[in-house]
């Protein structure tokens, strides 16, 4: 087995990129002014010219380097320690992490409840007053 790093595939780090951002090859050449075959052919590139991979980089809200040294690998990494962080709040608990106490937002809207209904209940009494106004002339 060789132990040679292959070269980046830069225009197939490109697509990649396009595709995990859910970005269509039009949309892209849109962006960078361009058309939907010039972005087929960049993308089946060994390696573009660096300013046009400023202008992709650019239009797909990476950096040069994230496309240069972009590997599957490491967006898995990256995506699964980001869910079993998030999931865990790093604490390895099973269950929801509150930030705030959910008695509180409870009690919350529970106070907003009774003022809409006191509100709403003013308002009926408001009614009545008018109405009765009008039936006594």
């Amino acid at each position: 087995m060789s132990t040679a790093t292959k070269p980046k595939h830069i225009g197939r780090n490109i697509s990649r990129i396009r595709e995990l951002k859910g970005m269509k090859q039009e949309a892209l050449a849109q962006a960078i002014g361009s058309n939907q075959q010039a972005i087929s052919i960049i993308e089946s590139n060994e390696s573009i010219d660096k300013v046009k991979l400023e202008q992709i980089a650019k239009a797909l809200g990476v950096t040069v380097e994230a496309i240069e040294n972009f590997s599957e690998e490491s967006v898995f990494n990256f995506f699964n320690n980001f869910y079993d962080n998030s999931a865990s709040n790093g604490q390895g608990a099973s269950g929801p992490i509150f930030t705030f106490n959910p008695l509180d937002k409870m009690v919350e809207l529970y106070e907003r409840l009774v003022l809409a209904e006191k509100e709403l209940v003013l308002a009926e009494k408001a009614k009545v007053e008018y109405l009765e106004k009008l039936l006594n002339k």
